[in-house]
């Protein structure tokens, strides 16, 4: 009874503490977590089409200067920089070229200076099949340079800007479930999962975050009408029976980037709508 006399005062004035202390964190997150991006440049890869572009939009609502990345469809990049407001930019590159991807960095410091957050979304052969025993060095190394050899130099040169920043990855669920006849894709996007684990590792003392996102079968125009067996299988295995929502996979590019995500690096955050949960069997 006495010890309980003596602390009975403390534990009051921690309980009312603790109390005050959720309270206060409750009001900001009944504000909503902290997503702005003001003040920051994100480069986008592959950012003139598809995935690529609605990451655009989003930084851009989010309030981030941005700068679009394109490799031919100058034309595409153009339209959605006139779809968005504040200050935008375009860039072009073929990163299937290493030499010109190492100055890709550099090129787009001259728009808005140092780039806050950098988002490889640029894919090659995310759509085209080809059995193992037809891919060709040809196919193999294009895949694997865009994929995987170009973000790493773009992560490379990132970092030597000496400055805090985040890295986002796009993946794909096929990193952990491929698809028929699409190995060279598969294995590219498998690799760079490990890639963002191994440069989380290696650049967080710089206070730069990597991490990586895996969406699964992405709802685009035509998709259902243009592939409805592979349309209906998707739905059918995945547990919410729907496509992948674009906006979402942003979303989560989003706060990735920003600091509501600051303890998180090294980490893939997944958007499959629930699919890689289901078993395999």
């Amino acid at each position: 009874m006495l010890f309980n006399e003596l602390v009975k005062p403390y534990v009051s004035i921690h309980s009312k503490w603790v109390r005050g202390y959720y309270n206060q964190e409750s009001k900001k997150a009944m504000t909503g977590i902290n997503l702005d991006l003001a003040g920051k440049t994100a480069l986008v890869t592959g950012g003139s089409r598809g995935l690529g572009s609605v990451i655009c939009r989003h930084l851009n609502l989010a309030g981030a200067k941005v700068i679009i990345h394109y490799n031919e469809n100058y034309q595409a990049a153009k339209k959605i920089k006139s779809s968005l407001g504040g200050a935008t930019e375009t860039i072009q590159t073929d990163l299937s070229n290493l030499a010109e991807t190492r100055k890709l960095i550099g090129k787009a410091q001259g728009h808005f200076g140092p780039i806050d957050v950098l988002v490889n979304c640029a894919s090659e052969s995310s759509q085209r099949l080809c059995p193992i025993s037809q891919l060709s060095d040809e196919i193999w190394n294009k895949t694997q340079v865009t994929n995987v050899h170009s973000p790493l130099i773009l992560m490379q040169e990132f970092a030597k800007q000496n400055r805090a920043g985040s890295v986002i990855n796009i993946s794909s669920i096929e990193a952990k479930r491929p698809g028929q006849q699409h190995a060279d894709y598969a294995v590219s996007k498998a690799a760079l999962e490990m890639l963002s684990k191994a440069a989380a590792q290696e650049y967080g003392s710089l206070n730069i975050r990597i991490n990586a996102v895996c969406p699964g079968l992405i709802d685009r125009e035509g998709i259902e009408k243009n592939w409805p067996e592979g349309v209906n299988s998707w739905k059918k295995a995945s547990p919410l029976n729907m496509l992948v929502n674009p906006e979402d996979v942003a979303k989560a590019v989003i706060f990735l980037a920003s600091d509501s995500s600051s303890s998180i690096t090294g980490s893939t955050l997944t958007v499959d709508c629930g699919l890689s949960v289901k078993s395999g069997w």
